[in-house]
C-alpha cells in the first residue's frame, strides 16, 4: 500500500528544494520588491511636506533686473559732456571725426565748379615730412593728375581725336608752365613757350619783356610759376593741384579751351637748415584757342592765348620781380593785405572776383 506525504505525516519536499528555499529567503529573490528601511520610511514621510527645489532647464537662468534710473543718469551725463566739447572745441571735434579719414581719402576729380569751399579743418602747422598737413590740399591729386581733362567729342571743324589731342597739349602747357621742376627753380619755361603761337605778336612781346623787366602788366607769374632759388626752396617733389578744363567752339572755327587750376606749393627758406614750412597757393585761369589755320596764321601744334588771370596767396603782394616770393614766420603776407578775407582753397568763387579783391587776408594756407 502506497503512502502519500500528507497522510503519512512526513514531508514530501526534496532536500535540494528545501535548501534552495532557505537560501532565497535569506538573500532575497532577484527582482523582487524590497521593503524600505526604517530611515527610508521616515524620509518618505517628510518629503511631501517640503517644497521641491527650483530646477534649471536647458541652461536658462533669469536675467538681472534693469536699473533704469541709473542708466538714464549716465546717458544724460555723457550727452551733456559731448555738448560742452562741441561748444568749446568745434575745430578739434572736426579733426577727431573727419580729419584722419579725409587725409586718407582722395577727392574725386573736379568736373564742375563746386558750390562751396572745402570744410574747415583743425589748424595744424605743416612740416618737412608732412608739408600739406592741415590743408585741404592733402586730399588733392599730385601734379598733372589734378588737372581734370573732359571727355573729348567732335566740335566744329575738329574731330573727336583732334579735340582729344588739343586738350592733351593744353594740359602739357600747364604742366610745363606751373609744375616743371626746372621752371619752379627759376628757369625760363622754354617747353611751355614753344606751345604758344609764335605769330601772336602781342603775346610774344609780353614774353620777351616779362622775363627781362617784370612789371604789373608784364609779369611772368600771369602764366608761369617760378621761385628764386637763392631765396626759396620747394619741399619735396609734390605739388598739389585741383582744377578742370572745359571746351567749346570759339570764333572763326577755333576750339576754345578754358582752364581753371589751383596749385599748392610747399616751400622753406633757402637758408641752410631752414625747416619752417609755408605754402604758396596760386590759382590761375588760362583761356586758349586752337585756331583754324585757314583763318588764323598759326603753326601746327600751337595755340593762341585769349586771356589769363592769376591770384596769389603768400606769393608776393609787392612790386613784381618775376618770382613767387613767400614770406616766412610771423611776417608772411597770408596775414597782410587790404583787409578782405579770402579762402585760397575756395574754388566756388569765380576767379575774376578774387582778382578784383587783390591781396586780401588769407583765412588759411
Amino acid at each position: 500500500m502506497s503512502v502519500d506525504g500528507e497522510q503519512g505525516g512526513g514531508s514530501s519536499v526534496p532536500d535540494e528544494e528545501w535548501e534552495r528555499f532557505l537560501r532565497e529567503s535569506a538573500d532575497g529573490v532577484p527582482g523582487a520588491p524590497k521593503e524600505p528601511s526604517a530611515r527610508a520610511r521616515v524620509v518618505a514621510r517628510r518629503l511631501p511636506k517640503e517644497p521641491e527645489a527650483s530646477q534649471v532647464w536647458r541652461g536658462y537662468s533669469p536675467g538681472r533686473p534693469r536699473r533704469r534710473k541709473q542708466g538714464w543718469y549716465v546717458v544724460g551725463f555723457v550727452m551733456s559732456l559731448a555738448l560742452l566739447v562741441v561748444a568749446l572745441f568745434p575745430g578739434q571735434l572736426v579733426g577727431w571725426f573727419a580729419g584722419d579719414e579725409q587725409a586718407d581719402t582722395p577727392l574725386a576729380a573736379e568736373s564742375v565748379r563746386p558750390d562751396q569751399p572745402p570744410p574747415a579743418q583743425v589748424a595744424e602747422r605743416p612740416t618737412l615730412a608732412e608739408p600739406f598737413k592741415g590743408s585741404p590740399a592733402a586730399r588733392w591729386a599730385d601734379g598733372a593728375a589734378g588737372i581734370t581733362v573732359p571727355e573729348a567729342k567732335a566740335t566744329g571743324r575738329m574731330s573727336t581725336a583732334q579735340v582729344a589731342q588739343a586738350l592733351g597739349r593744353t594740359r602739357d602747357f600747364l604742366v610745363a608752365a606751373s609744375l616743371d621742376s626746372a621752371v619752379l627753380r627759376g628757369d625760363r619755361p622754354a617747353k611751355a613757350i614753344a606751345l604758344i603761337n609764335p605769330h601772336q605778336q602781342d603775346v610774344q612781346d609780353y614774353l620777351s619783356t616779362a622775363f627781362r623787366t617784370p612789371s604789373k602788366e608784364n609779369d611772368p607769374l600771369l602764366l608761369f610759376s617760378r621761385f628764386d632759388k637763392t631765396r626759396t626752396r620747394l619741399v619735396g617733389d609734390v605739388v598739389k593741384t585741383r582744377g578742370r578744363m572745359t571746351f567749346q567752339q570759339g570764333e572763326r572755327g577755333a576750339l576754345r579751351v578754358t582752364t581753371d587750376i589751383t596749385y599748392v606749393y610747399p616751400v622753406v627758406s633757402a637758408a641752410a637748415g631752414s625747416d619752417e614750412v609755408e605754402r604758396t597757393i596760386v590759382r590761375r585761369e588760362v583761356v586758349v584757342n586752337w585756331d583754324d589755320p585757314a583763318k588764323v596764321i598759326t603753326e601746327p601744334g600751337t595755340f593762341s592765348i585769349v586771356s589769363y588771370k592769376v591770384h596769389l596767396t603768400n606769393g608776393g603782394c609787392g612790386a613784381p620781380n618775376g618770382y613767387l616770393t613767400p614770406v616766412f614766420g610771423s611776417g608772411r603776407d597770408a596775414g597782410a593785405g587790404n583787409g578782405t578775407e579770402i579762402d585760397p582753397y575756395d574754388r566756388s568763387t569765380p576767379l575774376e572776383e578774387r582778382v578784383e579783391k587783390g591781396c586780401g587776408v588769407a583765412t588759411r594756407t
